[in-house]
């Protein structure tokens, strides 16, 4: 017979409880915050993201690394909403597989993307700062070890 005061089986039931709640649904075009050319603040010219304003469901990105003068990586975004109306951000990085987030967590000028079975990142972030920069990062782990890895953007022409 189980123990029913033991806070393990009270965790794994609140785990079970949260993973089991559907995501809400969300309307993309509060994620606008988000539209525009974001520059990556301390790296190298032409190190850009930019965003689409929301149209149709989605927002459509692209992103390039540059390092020496070169292109060293690029990266197709798209974020949409699914027929139920729960948004995700699927990713083509520099030719690879396309990888699909689905959203987690949506706040106030604040998106948690998340893919738990993907290598890493298994959490994209976007987070609009009081300053007006976008303060992106992913995270999850990598090698056994966790791993955060932030980008400060700053708006751009």
């Amino acid at each position: 017979m189980p123990e029913r005061n033991n806070p393990t089986n009270a965790a794994w039931a609140a785990i079970l409880l949260l993973t089991s709640l559907p995501v809400q649904a969300a309307d993309i075009n509060t994620l606008n915050w988000l539209a525009g050319c974001w520059q990556h603040d301390n790296a190298e010219a032409g190190n850009v993201e930019v965003w689409t304003r929301p149209a149709g469901g989605t927002m459509l990105g692209a992103s390039r690394t540059v390092r020496d003068g070169q292109t060293v990586a690029w990266e197709y975004l798209r974020i949409e909403a699914d027929e139920r109306g729960q948004l995700s951000y699927i990713a083509s990085p520099s030719g690879q597989t396309t990888t699909r987030f689905r959203m987690a967590r949506l706040a106030t000028h604040d998106v948690v993307f998340e893919n738990l079975q993907h290598d890493f990142p298994q959490r994209i972030r976007y987070r609009q700062l009081a300053s007006g920069q976008l303060l992106a990062s992913i995270e999850g782990e990598s090698k056994g070890q966790n791993r955060l890895i932030e980008f400060l953007l700053s708006r751009c022409e």
